[in-house]
């Protein structure tokens, strides 16, 4: 994948590009700051950007920005804050995944690999505290509408879960590309969310899909 790392720690950034590179992904830029890694972004086109929460003029809005601009590029916050409004405002803004830099080596790859496949990048203490969370938000803004969902929505929202990328559903349901970003467009609204990510969690919590066959 072609990557741009956005942090304000050169040290840090250098570290983690030799890795990437070591793994076979291309390294195309580095920000210091959320406005260049805006700016990079717009101009280089990246498939992920490894986005820093604190650092000058902010990750969460650069986060915001990129996703409004780019939708097909994905963010992975990659930070030391372990505060739970950062999380949430990170998955808020359209992040695939949150990481802490304390994670491993091989746990960083695996999760940079499972966004190449449309996955989200999320630790299972990242996944649990979001679970968690919308448990906590009974009644809220996205519990009511899940009856409004098709049949077809729901058949997409599955694959979803499981991982799948758009060319992926598309080929399991015998549709297009751009009919399941349709699908998608309309998931996100009756649900009130704002990001694959938040929808598939709140998904698999709620039980509206399906358990894969294959677990068994």
């Amino acid at each position: 994948m072609r990557i741009l790392l956005a942090d304000d720690h050169a040290l840090f950034r250098d570290g983690v590009a030799s890795l990437l590179a070591a793994w076979g992904h291309e390294i195309v830029g580095a920000a210091a700051s959320g406005t260049e890694a805006v700016t990079l972004a717009s101009e280089l086109l990246p498939d992920l950007v490894l986005m820093d929460v604190r650092m000058p003029s902010g990750g969460i809005a650069a986060t915001r920005e990129i996703t409004r601009r780019l939708p097909g590029t994905a963010i992975v916050v990659l930070t030391v804050s372990e505060d739970e409004e950062d999380l949430f405002a990170a998955v808020k803004a359209g992040a695939s995944g949150y990481l802490l830099k304390n994670v491993r080596g091989e746990e960083l790859r695996a999760l940079v690999e499972a966004v190449g496949r449309g996955e989200a990048a999320l630790s299972p203490a990242s996944a649990r505290r979001i679970l968690d969370e919308f448990g906590r938000l009974a009644g809220g803004d996205l519990r009511g509408p899940a009856e409004r969902l098709t049949g077809r929505e729901r058949a997409v929202l599955t694959h979803l879960t499981r991982g799948a990328s758009n060319k992926e559903i598309g080929a399991a349901l015998g549709i297009s590309e751009n009919t399941v970003k349709y699908h998608l467009k309309h998931i996100l609204a009756k649900l009130h969310a704002e990001s694959r990510t938040e929808v598939a969690l709140w998904a698999m919590r709620e039980g509206l899909v399906a358990r894969d066959p294959s677990d068994s």
